[in-house]
């Protein structure tokens, strides 16, 4: 288990780089790292450098935190993150989240690339999430396990309004007025690292799911543990295989490469948001 002094130690390394202090957090999935370099007055700091910081073994996941400026607003942003099936215990994956919540930023904004299983989804879309599904949780693993620390958040956290309202239909308007075609749905959090069987894809879309990934949902509940604001989207980097008769695969290659097509919709989006914000 983690303390304040954990959190401060981060902290101090990260402000012993940079005098900015970051407003909003955002957190880059696989193959999105690009909008990090755009950062105007753009400080690097390696995981490494950073005290307790979980470091990414995979491929696509930068390990940086980037603070700099974005359509006026300075920001912080994970460039990669650690996973669950890296061997990480859920604590240290939520680690940077609530270094965020320490270095004062009360909205964060996280991305993932998934696999879509909405069949009006195509690879390529933006979706914005709306809720999730934690079948990691349903397994018996929260970040929240073990004892709270009641200076960060309660015991219990409700989570019915954990898509903050308001920063969604800001990014319709946004998404909107950019001409970006815009889905939004249910994101499913698998623990992974292997991709979804056929039947396990027909039976995620039985129960309400649109997209499916390994991520996200372990930072949304800690963000949400500590009243952060949270806006979420899903990358579409594939279709999800439903079904036998294929020879196809699903590869992270793929998701990488799809992932570099979203690049630009998303940063259209993320910079209209955070502008407004």
């Amino acid at each position: 288990m983690f303390t304040h002094d954990h959190y401060h130690e981060a902290v101090e390394a990260i402000y012993s780089h940079t005098n900015l202090r970051p407003q909003i957090g955002i957190v880059l999935g696989s193959g999105l790292g690009g909008l990090a370099d755009m950062l105007e007055e753009r400080v690097a700091i390696p995981y490494s450098k950073i005290p307790h910081f979980p470091t990414s073994t995979v491929h696509g996941h930068h390990g940086e935190l980037v603070i700099g400026k974005l359509a006026g607003k300075i920001v912080a942003v994970q460039k990669g993150r650690a996973h669950f099936y890296e061997g990480y215990h859920l604590q240290q994956v939520t680690f940077p989240i609530r270094v965020m919540h320490f270095l004062g930023i009360k909205t964060v904004i996280l991305t993932n690339a998934a696999g879509g299983l909405n069949k009006s989804f195509k690879a390529g879309d933006v979706m914005m999430l709306n809720d999730h599904i934690n079948m990691v949780g349903f397994a018996g693993f929260s970040p929240l396990s073990g004892p709270n620390d009641d200076e960060l958040g309660p015991r219990f956290v409700g989570l019915v309004q954990t898509y903050d309202r308001e920063l969604r239909q800001l990014t319709h308007e946004v998404a909107q007025k950019h001409n970006i075609p815009l889905q939004e749905g249910v994101y499913c959090c698998l623990a992974g690292p292997t991709y979804e069987t056929p039947a396990e894809a027909r039976m995620l879309r039985m129960v309400g799911a649109d997209a499916v990934g390994m991520s996200t949902v372990h930072e949304v509940v800690v963000a949400r543990h500590m009243g952060m604001k949270v806006l979420a989207f899903s990358s579409i980097t594939n279709m999800v295989i439903d079904n036998l008769d294929t020879d196809h695969e699903t590869n992270h290659e793929e998701v990488l490469e799809v992932g570099r097509i979203i690049v630009p919709k998303l940063i259209a989006i993320l910079k209209g948001v955070v502008e407004r914000i």
